[in-house]
């Protein structure tokens, strides 16, 4: 399985088969990344409203789109392409410092024996139902920017509970994203110990079930260019 980030809350992971899943694309003039060039077998969006996660109109194909806010209203699993998609419903803070909060999907899914959950655009602490969603992900995408997403204290407790083997931060700030609304990477990584912190630098990596650690690590990748 290859994992790569594009920026703010949009991944490509592609199975050793060559499905393709791309996660929450942004709007590049207004989130600040290069445009994702790349085509997608299945496309799947934390909601439908928002221009920073929502835009699978301009992933280039035919894919399968999957907005996670109406699959958790509707049953909450789907399967698309082979490929197996959980939700659960969340919303964006309460009180958010932009606009009126809006609700959105977390979801989860399965790619070569790699369970992968990403956190959408959740604002507020996770409940418990919420937090066991993802419990024994082997992989958590997660919101490591705080404000106006989930703050660094409430997100700690998920992975203090869930345990997800691997975490690996999105949605916080760099020198190319457009707002400055979010903090700095190592604003998160100061909850953890350095021993348990790795840096790819690279935008993608490749992992296999072998790769996955036995106890919760971070991995910090940098943005496709």
């Amino acid at each position: 399985m290859k994992l790569k980030w594009y920026g703010h809350a949009a991944f490509r992971v592609t199975s050793a088969s060559g499905l393709s899943i791309i996660t929450d694309p942004y709007t590049p003039e207004t989130a600040g990344y290069a445009p994702i060039t790349e085509p997608a077998d299945v496309v799947i969006v934390s909601s439908d409203n928002d221009s920073f996660h929502c835009r699978h109109d301009l992933i280039p194909g035919s894919p399968s789109v999957i907005n996670a806010l109406e699959l958790a209203r509707d049953g909450g699993t789907r399967t698309v392409n082979g490929l197996t998609i959980h939700a659960i419903q969340a919303m964006e803070m309460e009180d958010h410092p932009f606009h009126d909060p809006d609700h959105n999907g977390m979801y989860r899914f399965e790619v070569d024996g790699i369970t992968i959950g990403h956190m959408g655009d959740v604002g507020n602490p996770l409940t418990e139902t919420q937090i066991a969603f993802f419990d024994d992900v082997d992989i958590l995408l997660a919101l490591a920017g705080d404000v106006p997403t989930i703050r660094l204290d409430d997100l700690k407790t998920v992975i203090d509970h869930a345990r997800p083997r691997l975490v690996v931060p999105m949605h916080f700030r760099t020198l190319t994203y457009k707002p400055r609304n979010t903090l700095w990477i190592e604003s998160f990584l100061a909850y953890f110990a350095d021993d348990h912190i790795d840096f790819a630098c690279a935008s993608e990596v490749e992992l296999t079930p072998g790769d996955i650690p036995d106890h919760t690590r971070v991995l910090v990748l940098d943005y496709a260019r």
